[in-house]
């Protein structure tokens, strides 16, 4: 599909917005069908597809597969306030709390590959793609980042609002600790090989729709991160306790004399 110039996306997505809120249409209620809807606005299919998709992506519309289009329910307020910052305490108070997170994306993750392999729509996988091959980058940072866009854009392809928005939630509280361990892991060659390995496997089970596939590679990407992020912890830890050795040396000698 050809891909419309931005500005004329953004026009048409405003008009969207304009007939929601002149029509009075309420959330979890249906936008007319396609057709009708493009012929409502006087503009093309694919400019209103193009402008659908946008307005999808901003948390405002909902798409079923075969279903239509439908006003989304606005969910961020309790996501903020019933999952995230409760966990925000957690974290501050205890640090280890983060690997309760993993533990938690385990089962998360597994159902949103699962879910992804059965319902990712065209655009939906060539969105996991381009977020796949964004985590090659030579740079750590990038990859880093495109790491965790590769993880969110499976989650929307679940087409799961709930599991969505938990992983971003997730996200946004591990966002400097994940940031870090997943630099570091793409500073290591061979971590770096091998989180490419999993990504692709995940990647080939979810475009072959592969539910049970995709779960397993997923399980098995994230319990290969959970281990080296530990690993990872444990040789800071030990590091810092080695820089101090010499002190603490220092001073029973200077004590003995």
């Amino acid at each position: 599909m050809k891909v419309m110039p931005r500005r004329l996306a953004d026009e048409v997505a405003t008009r969207v917005r304009t007939l929601i809120e002149e029509q009075k249409l309420e959330a979890g209620m249906r936008l007319p069908a396609e057709r009708q809807l493009a012929t409502q606005l006087g503009v093309s299919r694919n400019s209103l597809r193009e402008a659908l998709a946008k307005l999808a992506s901003e948390g405002l519309l909902i798409s079923r597969r075969g279903g239509g289009t439908f006003i989304r329910w606005q969910h961020e307020p309790w996501s903020e306030q019933n999952i995230v910052q409760p966990l925000k305490s957690l974290l501050a108070d205890d640090p280890d709390y983060s690997f309760d997170i993993l533990e938690a994306r385990h089962a998360i993750e597994a159902s949103t590959a699962w879910h992804a392999a059965l319902r990712a729509t065209e655009a939906d996988k060539e969105k996991i793609r381009l977020c796949f091959d964004a985590t090659q980058s030579d740079d750590p940072d990038l990859a880093s980042q495109a790491d965790v866009r590769f993880h969110l854009a499976i989650a929307e392809a679940s087409h799961n609002v709930v599991l969505l928005q938990t992983m971003r939630g997730f996200f946004d509280l591990l966002q400097s600790s994940v940031k870090q361990s997943r630099q570091r892991m793409y500073l290591v060659p061979p971590v770096f090989a091998k989180l490419t390995e999993q990504h692709q496997a995940v990647l080939d089970a979810i475009l072959a729709g592969d539910a049970e596939g995709a779960r397993q590679a997923m399980m098995s990407h994230l319990g290969f991160v959970h281990t080296t992020i530990k690993q990872f912890d444990e040789d800071r830890a030990r590091q810092a306790r080695i820089t101090r050795l010499p002190g603490d040396h220092n001073e029973h000698s200077r004590e003995n004399h």
